[in-house]
């Protein structure tokens, strides 16, 4: 039987790890092995880890064993089999851009029309369902907006349209 697993982080290695687990688009299980690691190297055993991180012993020796062999590159999920994405980060940092000046300019999307200019500026093919996914993900949040035009209309156009209306009431 192996002995207890320990792991040393030089500075660099610290910084590294801390700047990994800032990413945004980590992936769950590489987030856990970065958590591992990092309570190890504060001194926890590995029962320890596993209680915190809630996976089991054997998770967390095989996430330092890993570390141990191979450093932060061997933390990294392995290649799933399938179709690739359809979407890059880049492409919804680019819609997530033109979402933020298009707020500024109090210009309202809907998920279809922002599944069209994905199609048609960046050349991505994703539905509007999973569009819906992929920004709450992000931490877009939305309302439904209101069905009326009655802010686009002028106050004198109102007021005449009123008179119209007043004239045409039928009393009796």
């Amino acid at each position: 039987m192996a002995g207890p697993l320990w792991v040393e982080l030089s500075s660099e290695d610290e910084a590294e790890l801390g700047r990994r687990l800032r990413a945004r688009d980590l992936p769950v299980n590489e987030r856990v092995r970065l958590e591992c690691v990092r309570l190890s190297a504060q001194g926890r055993n590995a029962p320890e880890i596993a209680s915190i991180v809630d996976r089991h012993v054997v998770t967390v020796r095989k996430a330092l064993r890993r570390f141990l062999d191979g450093s932060f590159e061997a933390l990294a999920d392995a290649p799933r089999s399938g179709r690739p994405p359809r979407w890059t980060r880049e492409d919804l940092d680019a819609l997530e851009a033109m979402l933020d000046t298009a707020a500024a300019e109090g210009t309202t999307w809907t998920l279809p029309a922002l599944a069209e200019w994905l199609r048609r500026e960046r050349g991505v093919n994703v539905d509007s369902s999973w569009l819906s996914v992929l920004l709450h993900r992000d931490g877009f949040r939305w309302k439904r907006t209101r069905d009326s035009l009655r802010h686009k209309a002028g106050p004198a156009l109102q007021a005449a349209a009123w008179e119209r209306l007043e004239g045409l009431r039928l009393y009796g």
